[in-house]
C-alpha cells in the first residue's frame, strides 16, 4: 500500500451484517433472473413441441413449421441471452462474496481487507456495467441449453423431409421437398446450414474465451 492511502480498519458487528444482508439481497436477485432463464428456455420447448406435432400429425403435413419456428427460437435465444447477463451479474456479486467473505471469514476468521477485494465489489456498485458481452451470453445459453434445441429441430426437420409422404428413393427427391413456395430447395437447405453453423461458431468462440478466461479467474477483475 502507498503513503497515500489510509490503512484498512477492521469490520465491525454492524458492519457485517449489512454484508451479511447484502448477500442474501444478491442470492435473491440471482434466484429471480435465474427462474427468468428457465422460462424462456421453457417458452422454445414448447414452442418447438408444437412444431413437432403439427408437422408430424400426418405424412402428407408440410414440413414449413419447423422452419418458421427457427424464428421463434432466435427471439427466445436473444431475448434468454439478455436475462443472463442481468444475472450473471448478481450472480458474479454473490460468488465474490462467498470467495472472499463467507469461505474466509468460516476458514481463518480473517478477511483479508489487505487485498482490496472489497473496493472491486464496491466499484462494481458505483458504476455497474454487465460483465459479459452479448456474444458470450448467446454462446453459453447454446452450450447450455439450446445446442439440443437446435439439433432436434434440424434432425426433425431432415427426418420429415427423408421419409414423409413416403421414404425418398434419390437425392433429387430431397430438393423437391425442401422448396419452399418460390424458394428452390438447394436455397431454403442452404440457409438453414448457414443457420446451424452461425450459432455453432458462435458457441465455439465463446466457449474459447470462457476458457481463456478461466486460467486467469484468480485475478481481481475476474467478476463474471
Amino acid at each position: 500500500m502507498d503513503g497515500n492511502t489510509k490503512p484498512r480498519k477492521k469490520l465491525d458487528a454492524a458492519e457485517m451484517g449489512v454484508i451479511a444482508h447484502l448477500y442474501r439481497g444478491e442470492v435473491y436477485r440471482s434466484t429471480i433472473w435465474r427462474t427468468r432463464l428457465d422460462t424462456t428456455t421453457n417458452w422454445s420447448v414448447v414452442t418447438l413441441g408444437v412444431a413437432l406435432s403439427i408437422t408430424f400429425s400426418s405424412p402428407q403435413a408440410s414440413p414449413l413449421p419447423l422452419v418458421l419456428v427457427g424464428i421463434l427460437i432466435i427471439f427466445f435465444l436473444m431475448l434468454e441471452a439478455r436475462r443472463y447477463r442481468y444475472f450473471n451479474v448478481w450472480r458474479a456479486r454473490c460468488r465474490w462474496l462467498e470467495l472472499h467473505f463467507m469461505a474466509p471469514m468460516l476458514k481463518e476468521g480473517d478477511l483479508h481487507l489487505e487485498e482490496c477485494w472489497q473496493d472491486t465489489l464496491a466499484e462494481d456498485y458505483l458504476h455497474p456495467r454487465y460483465h459479459v458481452s452479448l456474444w458470450t451470453a448467446i454462446g453459453r445459453r447454446i452450450r447450455r441449453n439450446y445446442f439440443w434445441i437446435l439439433l432436434i429441430q434440424t434432425v426433425a426437420y431432415l427426418g420429415k423431409l427423408i421419409v414423409h409422404p413416403y421414404p425418398i428413393q434419390i437425392p433429387e427427391q430431397l430438393l423437391q421437398r425442401a422448396s419452399i413456395g418460390p424458394f428452390p430447395g438447394w436455397l431454403v437447405l442452404t440457409v438453414g446450414l448457414v443457420y446451424c453453423t452461425s450459432w455453432g461458431i458462435i458457441a465455439y468462440l465463446s466457449g474459447r474465451a470462457d476458457a481463456a478466461r478461466a486460467r486467469h479467474h484468480g485475478s481481481q477483475t475476474g467478476m463474471g
